[in-house]
């Protein structure tokens, strides 16, 4: 397995950056323009491992997609919420976007379909999806509550369900991205509090730029209108995901990085994460088409207590830069996130451990304290593109890290390493 080392700058960082298109955007946006009557275009679209699952699924499934990924283009002929294939054996890798939102699309057709992934796939439960689906008229077999299963499509009755709150976000998404095409009006109540909230709330927020009438009540309560998607031409911005470490690499370098074309009426939460870089000390700058982060302009970034909840894709970046903060850094309420790629509160302390960080692993976060100093090491990522880009800012200041496996960013940043670099060049 090949490992990439990681070379510090040698002054701030000052640059401006572009990165790609939001993961979780562009695969909504191709469910929703395969579901439309009729020809759309997406630009600006992401073109990853992600993405092309789901790409190579909606043609498989005859719904015409066709990728232009030098102009990052996705053209897709919706077939109106309909599937033409009535058989299909799907394997959509480790892509939990493309698995949720196409199992719950595919009950809505006529057909059987096998839906199968990679082994980590095979441990990151849906029965929560599952036993909705089959409430509003599915017929699942899924033994183990995991990939693979088998669906038995006749499409969906729709009506009144109910799903638990605290299981994936994607699973609630997944439901709401469906509901304009089940044969009643489709009520979907929630069952305790409700994690990663921002990521919801851009579902409801596409669904009506798609043409579909939504009512939530407070979050707890949700009423999707039958209608037919508005096929278009759709733009989709920058992942503020993978614009975090970006801002990291300036807050833990005390330099200015601009990231282009995402600005402050973003749809995507994580964008929140220059909040949490604010509070450590940082400077933002929040404009129409841009953010800006300034590393701290006196001593080092502040220690913080943060539940990270609602942002959870970026605890890893935060984790990374922890252990340079003047005060520990607390990150709580992610349980979940022990069920994403890998368990990453359970990576994360391993890894931080390795460069000789002290770190308190706790059920649902963990505290990072302050490191006068990091080992060497070789940073093990566990097949995570989270764990690879986030230590890579680690090692902007910390010499003698490598990483292993760098080609997991292909899951959702192909050429991460090649934009960081090049945003570096000037300040080694």
């Amino acid at each position: 397995m090949s490992t990439l080392p990681i070379y510090p700058v040698s002054h701030p960082i000052d640059g401006t950056v572009s990165v790609p298109g939001s993961k979780s955007i562009t695969n909504r946006a191709l469910l929703l323009a395969a579901l439309a009557d009729g020809a759309s275009r997406l630009e600006g679209a992401l073109f990853s491992d992600d993405t092309r699952y789901m790409e190579a699924a909606l043609n498989q499934l005859g719904v015409p997609v066709r990728g232009d990924e030098k102009n990052a283009v996705y053209e897709v002929e919706g077939r109106g919420g309909t599937f033409p294939v009535a058989e299909a054996e799907l394997f959509l890798g480790n892509a939990g976007t493309a698995t949720r939102f196409l199992t719950a699309a595919l009950c809505l057709g006529e057909g059987t379909y096998f839906v199968d992934g990679v082994p980590r796939m095979r441990q990151r439960p849906i029965g929560a999806l599952l036993g909705a689906l089959r409430a509003l008229g599915a017929e699942i077999v899924a033994p183990n509550d995991c990939v693979p299963l088998e669906i038995r499509a006749r499409g969906l009755q729709g009506g009144s369900v109910t799903i638990r709150g605290d299981a994936s976000s994607q699973f609630l998404s997944a439901l709401l991205l469906i509901g304009p095409k089940t044969r009643d009006v489709l009520e979907i109540t929630i069952d305790g509090p409700l994690f990663s909230k921002p990521y919801v709330e851009m579902t409801l927020k596409m669904l009506r730029q798609w043409g579909i009438v939504t009512i939530d009540q407070d979050m707890k309560r949700f009423l999707v209108g039958r209608g037919n998607f508005k096929a278009q031409t759709y733009v989709i911005e920058p992942d503020a995901s993978s614009a975090s470490y970006f801002f990291a690499a300036a807050a833990v370098t005390g330099g200015r990085v601009r990231v282009k074309n995402l600005g402050k009426d973003a749809l995507q939460g994580d964008l929140a994460f220059v909040d949490v870089l604010e509070k450590m000390g940082c400077e933002v700058k929040k404009a129409k088409n841009y953010v800006e982060v300034f590393g701290p302009r006196e001593g080092k970034l502040r220690g913080v207590s943060v539940d990270m909840n609602a942002i959870s894709d970026c605890v890893m970046t935060l984790a990374a830069i922890a252990p340079f903060a003047d005060a520990p850094v607390e990150i709580f309420n992610v349980a979940h996130i022990r069920g994403k790629e890998t368990d990453r509160l359970a990576a994360l302390s391993r890894e931080l451990a390795r460069l000789g960080a002290k770190v308190e692993e706790k059920a649902d976060g963990m505290t990072i304290f302050p490191a006068k100093k990091l080992k060497r090491a070789t940073i093990k990522t566990y097949d995570d593109h989270r764990m690879a880009m986030s230590f890579a800012i680690t090692g902007l200041v910390s010499p003698g890290i490598e990483i292993r496996d760098p080609g997991c960013v292909a899951k959702t940043f192909p050429d991460f390493f090649e934009r960081l670099d090049k945003l570096c060049a000037r300040s080694r």
